[in-house]
């Protein structure tokens, strides 16, 4: 047990940059990860069902937020999107408190918040430094539009609604290129975690 709060590290990432194959890394290495997206889809099956349920009727299916029918709700409309942030937001943001309560408790050095879309909310306010996972833009492509379903249509509408990645990079405190394959991404996370030792042992 420990009462010295872990260093928070935010990772964020575009679209098809290997975001959730290097937070797979820090798991790797024993760090423990807040996955922002993956808070909200089981926000979707449990404490947010009555209210998105409440505010988009006919959206619940067998006791669960079906988001192939939320999702035509909300999108491209931005007071619907509101509505619907309204709601979510706070049931992740008591769900990354409770993350980091029990980070504190394992005595963690680092927590890492899985954000995919930190700059755009403001999250960097809430961390102590971001790590921004980037690769070559051909690189970007040609992992999304390998996806099933993925058009270049909607790869760009998705780009379109992301900070660029060139304005990720510059904001970043660190960069983790995964262009480079796996091995390459690994040793990055082990010479930033290195990294972040140093300063908290000298802190």
């Amino acid at each position: 047990m420990s009462s010295l709060r872990p260093f928070r590290l935010g990772l964020t990432g575009s679209i098809g940059m290997g975001k959730s194959t290097t937070a797979g890394l820090f798991r790797e290495r024993g760090v423990p990860v807040h996955d922002a997206d993956a808070a909200v889809h089981d926000i979707y099956r449990h404490e947010g069902v009555a209210a998105v349920e409440s505010a988009f009727p006919g959206v619940t299916v067998a006791g669960v937020i079906d988001r192939t029918r939320l999702g035509p709700r909300v999108l491209g409309d931005p007071a619907a999107m509101a509505r619907l942030e309204a709601i979510v937001h706070p049931l992740v943001r008591a769900r990354e408190a409770r993350f980091l309560e029990e980070a504190t408790r394992q005595g963690a050095a680092v927590a890492v918040l899985d954000i995919p879309l930190l700059f755009e909310t403001g999250a960097q306010g809430r961390v102590d430094a971001v790590a921004v996972v980037s690769a070559p833009e051909a690189v970007q492509r040609e992992r999304v539009l390998a996806r099933p379903g993925m058009t270049a249509e909607t790869f760009a509408a998705i780009l379109s609604k992301q900070m660029p990645d060139a304005e990720k990079r510059r904001r970043a405190d660190f960069v983790i290129d995964t262009g480079g394959g796996l091995d390459v991404a690994r040793a990055q996370v082990a010479e930033l975690l290195e990294r972040l030792a140093a300063c908290r042992a000298g802190a």
